[in-house]
């Protein structure tokens, strides 16, 4: 298996903006609709879909609330709700200073490969579906290389020489989209460092030499979940997250709409993730 070995300089550029998904101009001129109030616009994968006009509440499982007019027209993504999805305008979100490119191929990123050992922490499963606007409507995206990346339970991404952890690469991975635009992971709920609230970053590409799309942002996690999770096993020491959501200068960027809906599985959690793309 061939790793990626040397990190990245550990220089903090959270506010660089890495890639580009749809603006919502685009998307709103694409399907047909107008006015700084509409949010939404309805496609349905593989279909000729057109969109209808909606309210500015969205209807995605992603989304808390609706982004502010000012978040939305600066919006770079779009993601979809479930079964016949809507296209939400979102922020594209920044990549952050410990991406580390490991080229790890694989569905469970809580192995370590240096130690073929798992990370504690509670089990997540984390589904993707990725499609591509096509006209009028949205269709599975094959092939695409979703990466995703974020630190243990203690707060520690692997591959940093800052924080002691090269050589390692926990919770680094990537999958390939099959014939639906869906992909999995198998990982633990994230823990937490100081000034930031929880997240996971990921980034979409067509390429794995970053020569075709690629545009990056970040996951993020409710308050209350939150309190549950770090009240217990590995994340118990460290305690609470000193950072909610509210007070998360990204996550404020992102207006809400890159918020999971996770659900509790088993011992652990389930969520998944939609998101649609234009490549041309």
């Amino acid at each position: 298996m061939t790793r990626h070995t040397t990190p990245r300089p550990d220089v903090d550029d959270d506010d660089r903006p890495i890639g580009r998904f749809l603006s919502r101009r685009e998307v709103l001129t694409l399907f047909g609709t107008s006015g700084a109030a509409v949010a939404l616009a309805a496609c349905a994968p593989g279909a000729g879909g057109s969109a209808g006009a909606t309210s500015s509440t969205p209807t995605s499982p992603n989304a808390s609330s609706a982004p502010p007019a000012s978040t939305a027209a600066s919006a770079s993504a779009v993601s979809m709700a479930s079964g016949i999805p809507s296209c939400v305008v979102i922020p594209e979100l920044t990549e952050g200073p410990y991406y580390v490119d490991e080229k790890l191929e694989r569905s469970d990123i809580r192995i370590d490969t240096s130690t073929d050992k798992a990370v504690d922490g509670a089990p997540l499963k984390l589904g993707w579906v990725v499609s591509q606007v096509d006209g009028a409507s949205c269709v599975p995206l094959a092939g695409a290389i979703v990466d995703v990346w974020h630190c243990d339970a203690t707060g520690v991404y692997s591959d940093v020489s800052a924080q002691g952890s090269t050589g390692h690469d926990f919770l680094r991975g990537y999958q390939k989209t099959d014939a639906s635009g869906a992909a999995a992971f198998t990982t633990i709920y994230p823990g937490w460092y100081q000034g930031r609230a929880v997240h996971i970053h990921f980034k979409i590409r067509t390429e794995p030499t970053g020569t075709g799309f690629q545009a990056t942002s970040q996951l993020f996690f409710d308050d209350a979940l939150k309190a549950q999770v770090f009240g217990s096993g590995a994340y118990a020491a460290k305690g609470a997250p000193d950072t909610p959501n509210a007070s998360d200068n990204i996550y404020g960027q992102s207006g809400g709409t890159t918020l999971l809906s996770v659900k509790k599985d088993g011992d652990g959690y389930a969520a998944t993730f939609e998101l649609a793309v234009k490549l041309a």
